[in-house]
């Protein structure tokens, strides 16, 4: 099979296409806008893989969108290509508009045409999975509840406003005009190659630099944390065998508070990689003002992905986050650059949300 990967330059995207050039034998074609949080330099080597083509385009260019459909004539979509952080939603939502809903809209109506024109078992076998956010279900209390399939909406943030919206269109598609779609949701994320604005490597990056560590809060929201590989297998097992016109939650079953994560990174470092002054790195752990509408708590029960398609978790937390260091303290020109680099990453330094897509 042929997929087209939008935002397959990100952090969630590029794990999808580095698996399915690695592990299985698909073609892939990754369309990316290279937008600040992009980065092709996670795809070495992909380039030179006869299953491999980039298409540097934007999901709201609906003329592109058509052209690359007609060119590459794909067997799937998996639609990852989003604006995906919550402070930057919160100073400026209308990136987040345009991108999440508005080209949501440009894909579907360009899968649409392209799918409405395939014959005989190319167009029955064809799919169209929407990759989302545990974030549009709002917040949970310290009750012990959890988010699945049936829980309403209620999006808190400009971002997940939009990835809600995004969502609804992309049901809508399939019960007005027939497109076969699948949407999945998921618990933050984290693991290699994510951009130094999320919680995880803000933190290894900060604590390296003998920075002070920024907590929102006291650190107490809760997260249910999903290893990026793990999400990856999720997703394909939805894309390839998640039944039409379904939602399936996925996540870790790792739910820790921030400041749990926080001390976690803390101390493997204080193993790896000791401070030059010999202290803790815990010591520059530092509380700030919270941000406006932060959810208290995220959790997935993922029961129905596992029930049908027989999926789990393969990575604990605890294994996830040091080989997470362990890759951070490996890879450092890699990220170093994107620290660096002031323009791209004024708002690196408070975020707190594992799903990053380009």
């Amino acid at each position: 099979m042929k997929i087209l990967v939008t935002g397959g330059a990100g952090f969630i995207g590029g794990a999808v296409v580095r698996h399915l050039l690695a592990a299985t034998s698909h073609h892939v074609v990754n369309l990316d806008a290279l937008t600040y949080a992009a980065n092709l330099e996670s795809l070495e080597g992909a380039e030179d893989n006869p299953r491999y083509a980039f298409e540097h385009a934007d999901i709201r260019d609906g003329i592109r969108l058509r052209e690359i459909f007609a060119r590459h004539r794909p067997g799937a979509v998996m639609h990852l290509a989003a604006e995906s952080h919550v402070d930057r939603s919160i100073d400026g939502p209308a990136d987040f508009i345009d991108t999440n809903v508005v080209g949501t809209l440009r894909l579907l109506e360009a899968a649409t045409e392209y799918w409405r024109g395939l014959d005989g078992a190319a167009r029955e076998t064809f799919r169209f999975h929407h990759v989302s956010t545990d974030e549009v279900f709002g917040a949970l209390a310290m009750d012990g509840s959890r988010f699945d399939e049936a829980t309403p909406y209620a999006p808190r943030s400009p971002y997940s406003a939009s990835k809600a919206a995004s969502d609804h269109l992309a049901l809508a598609w399939l019960h007005t005009y027939g497109l076969p779609v699948v949407v999945s949701n998921c618990s933050n994320n984290y693991g290699p190659y994510q951009f130094p604005e999320k919680l995880i490597p803000l933190i290894i990056a900060r604590a390296l630099g003998g920075e002070a560590l920024p907590v929102y809060g006291r650190g107490e929201n809760v997260r249910d944390w999903l290893f990026v590989e793990d999400h990856v297998t999720a997703l394909l097992a939805i894309l390839e065998r998640g039944r039409l016109g379904e939602s399936y939650l996925v996540g870790g079953d790792s739910e820790r508070a921030n400041i749990e994560v926080v001390r976690g990174i803390c101390a493997i470092l204080d193993r790896l990689a000791p401070a030059v002054h010999g202290r803790p790195h815990a010591e520059k752990i530092s509380f700030v003002t919270d941000r406006p509408g932060h959810d208290l708590r995220y959790a997935i029960d993922a029961s129905r992905l596992k029930a049908e398609l027989d999926w789990r978790p393969a990575v604990s937390f605890e294994q996830g986050l040091e080989r997470t260091v362990v890759w951070y303290l490996d890879n450092r020109a890699w990220w170093e650059k994107l620290v660096r680099d002031k323009g791209a990453a004024q708002r690196v330094g408070l975020g707190t949300k594992g799903e990053t897509r380009s």
